[in-house]
This record gives C-alpha cells, structure tokens and sequence, in this order.
C-alpha cells in the first residue's frame, strides 16, 4: 500500500513538473544552437549549463530570480576564467576559485542550491581544457545561457497559476482541517483533538510562504509574458485572497490556543463548536472558488451572515466565563480576514461584526 502511494506521488510530482521540464529542455538546446551555429563555438557546454541552473526547478521562476542566478554563475565562470589565466590550473587553483565562487554566490543569494550550482560552472572552467576561439569564450557561453534562460521565461512561461493553485489549496485544505478539528474539540470537550489542532495550526506558516512564493512568481511571469497576461485578473483576485487566509491562519492560532486551554477541564462547548462548523462551511466554499468563481460570491454571503451575529452573549450566553467570551472575540477578526480574502474591502468587513 505504501509502495502504490509512493508510486502516485512520484507520477504526480513528474507529471507537475512537465511545463518545467519542456522549458529546460527548450533553453538548453536554444542556447547550444545559438552559441554553436551562430557564435562558432565548437563545444559550448556552459550555455547549456547555465540555461538549466538558471530554470531549474525552483518554485521561484521569476524573471528577476533566473537573472540573478544567470548572472552569479556568469560571474563565477569569470572569476574561475581570470584566475586559470593568471595562474594556470591545478589543485590549488581549484581550491582558490570554489572559495571565491562560493563566498559571492553566498553574498548574491541564500539559496544553497545557488552556490553549488555557480561552484560547478567555476569547476568546469578549471578542470576542463580551455576551447579554442581566446580567452574569456566560456564568459560569452554563460551570458548566452542566462540569456537565453531569461527569454524562456516569457516565451516559453511555466504555467503561472497551476502552482499558485496548488500552494493556495494546501493553504486551505490545512486551514480547514485545523477548523474542523477544533470544532470536534469544543463539542466534545476533546483535549488531544484540541491538541492536534494547536500542533498542526503551528505549522501552517511554511504552506503560507509557500503559496507567497509561488504567486509572486506567478505575477512576475504575466508582467512579462503575453502568453499567459490573460491570468493576470485570476492572480491578483488571489494576491488579495492570500492576504486574508495570512492574517485568518494567524488569528486561527490564537483560536487554537485558547480552546486548548478550554478543553482541559473536559466540558462541551455546543456554541463555539457551532460556529466553527459555520467558519468550515464557507472557507471550503472560499477554497472551491479557486476552480470555480461563481463560489466567491456564495462563500462573502455566508460569512456576512456569520458576522453578524457573532456576540459573546449570542454565542456562549453572558453568564459563560471570560475564557469562553474570549474565544468567540478571537473569531471576529478572523472572519474579517475571511471576508477580505473574498475581497470585501476591509472596513466594510468590519462594520458587518455587531458591538459587543
């Protein structure tokens, strides 16, 4: 069973990877031919390198990435090139040009995999024979690969949305699963639910840095490419739904705090499991609105009607501890930001909650 799992996420994982692949392969060739055919370079292989370290697989294929990484890596063959001229090759040459190398693609980016990848385009330059047609050629093949790298990414754009999507559903799909835990916590008085509620809302930041990432990729790649401009509305409906779901998966921990508090003495808690299960209802709706807008609207109704009557005293009663009030005060905000993220303008969000 395990093994079949496995199997599906490695063909799933391959099969998302697709638009990448074709767009490395794509660049890589484009810039073999161009320094090849066009250049006269008998064996540009740091064309080809580069175009695909500077792609790569990365969830960040903004323009302005693939231009840093193509001009950390250029820069790399440069130093590696200027101190094989100077010195010659040899293992203390090696040793010299991967110490700088590293400590300015460190500088340039903070990405590990960066510096390993302008390390082995230094490497290259050193250990390989230096080809005909003078010094500096291989300077000439990585700026034809960073390049041709950059051109890629508005011509041959990755899909922009489809990871976005991705990342935004796991937001949610955990979002959820936190809420609905929470709910059989405060109906049952169910401290280990409770429990793993707080555990797994803790860990919902790097799903929000996630689909950040990936949107914001995504809108740099609609600036640039008029292949794929046409999603360009979608994404910024996102951009302001992802604004929301950031401050809601913030106010959902406190939530979680609390109840986990709560639930240690054991009892029900019917109202604020009641409105939790009302929170479930519309997010999932929220999360279906990423396939299909016609949800959004549906979703802003049945929050607006949940704001409206969200009171301690509607809730829990008035005789209910502070504890308890406190728990339904911490829900306020949290729909505000679901509204927001339906994009209901924040003050009109606000005034939809009655005085407490």
């Amino acid at each position: 069973m395990r093994t079949r799992i496995t199997s599906t996420v490695s063909l799933r994982r391959a099969g998302t990877s697709l638009p990448a692949i074709l767009q490395i392969i794509l660049a890589a060739v484009a810039a073999y031919v161009f320094a090849r055919e066009v250049l006269g370079h008998d064996v540009p292989l740091l064309a080809v390198t580069v175009s695909l370290s500077s792609l790569g697989f990365v969830r960040d294929a903004r323009p302005a990435r693939v231009l840093e990484t193509a001009i950390g890596m250029t820069l790399g063959i440069a130093v590696a090139e200027v101190i094989v001229l100077t010195f010659g090759q040899g293992v203390l040459q090696l040793a010299v040009v991967l110490a700088v190398t590293l400590v300015v693609a460190r500088a340039l980016s903070p990405a590990g995999a960066f510096a390993i990848a302008a390390a082995i385009q230094s490497i290259l330059v050193v250990l390989l024979p230096a080809p005909d047609g003078g010094p500096f050629i291989r300077v000439v093949d990585g700026v034809v690969g960073g390049a041709v790298a950059l051109l890629a990414t508005a011509v041959i754009p990755r899909d922009p949305r489809r990871t976005a999507v991705r990342e935004a559903r796991a937001v949610f799909d955990e979002f959820l699963a936190v809420t609905a835990s929470l709910v059989t916590a405060a109906r049952f008085g169910d401290r280990t639910e409770a429990d793993r509620a707080l555990a797994r809302a803790r860990g919902t930041q790097p799903l929000l840095d996630a689909w950040t990432t990936s949107l914001e990729s995504a809108r740099a790649i609609v600036r640039v490419s008029p292949l794929v401009r046409r999603h360009r509305g979608e994404l910024e409906r996102q951009a302001a739904m992802l604004e929301g779901m950031d401050l809601a998966t913030r106010n959902l921990r406190v939530i979680a705090r609390r109840i986990d508090y709560l639930s240690r003495d054991g009892s029900r808690r019917p109202g604020i499991a009641d409105v939790l299960a009302r929170v479930v209802t519309a997010v999932t709706l929220l999360s279906a609105s990423l396939d299909d807008i016609e949800q959004l609207p549906i979703a802003r109704r049945a929050l607006e009607e949940l704001a409206r009557h969200v009171r301690p005293e509607e809730v829990v009663g008035a005789r209910e501890s502070v504890s308890e009030q406190s728990v339904v005060i911490a829900v306020r905000p949290l729909i505000v930001d679901l509204l927001v993220a339906t994009g209901l303008p924040l003050r009109e969000a606000q005034e939809l909650l009655p005085p407490t």
